[in-house]
């Protein structure tokens, strides 16, 4: 039997922004996977304040990033507003820093390999950070 799902509408103006793991950064993630609807990938924006920064760092899932404001170094890459990244499943993320601040809009979801969604314990929407030497940053 198939279950249909209507249109899912949220505005980024309809929540406030949220503690994401690493300093520096705030994230509004609109739309979560969740048992009840299982195709729904992970998407929202990561607003980072001058100086944010992560460590190379991995994940179980694929992810798509897109700048909307601000330039970013990715590894040894800088990119800005208009830039696309793909992160294809399983990826690790090379080590980031702004020093202008910035915006951009992700898309996370189930990547074929592993298997595994987007959503875990303790990485958005979190009331407090962890320090950096409990984070998972195995590659």
């Amino acid at each position: 039997m198939t279950t249909d799902f209507p249109v899912a509408i949220r505005h980024i103006d309809d929540m406030p922004w949220e503690t994401l793991r690493f300093p520096g950064q705030l994230s509004k993630m609109l739309f979560h996977s969740r048992p009840e609807c299982p195709t729904e990938p992970n998407v929202g924006f990561v607003r980072y304040e001058p100086g944010a920064n992560h460590p190379l760092h991995r994940h179980d899932f694929a992810q798509i990033w897109y700048v909307l404001e601000g330039t970013f170094k990715i590894g040894e890459r800088v990119v800005g507003p208009g830039s696309m990244l793909f992160y294809p499943d399983p990826p690790f993320e090379e080590s980031l820093s702004t020093a202008t601040g910035g915006l951009m809009l992700f898309v996370q979801y189930q990547g074929p390999t592993i298997g595994k969604g987007p959503i875990y314990d303790g990485r958005f929407n979190i009331a407090e950070r962890k320090p950096l030497s409990e984070e998972r940053l195995d590659v």
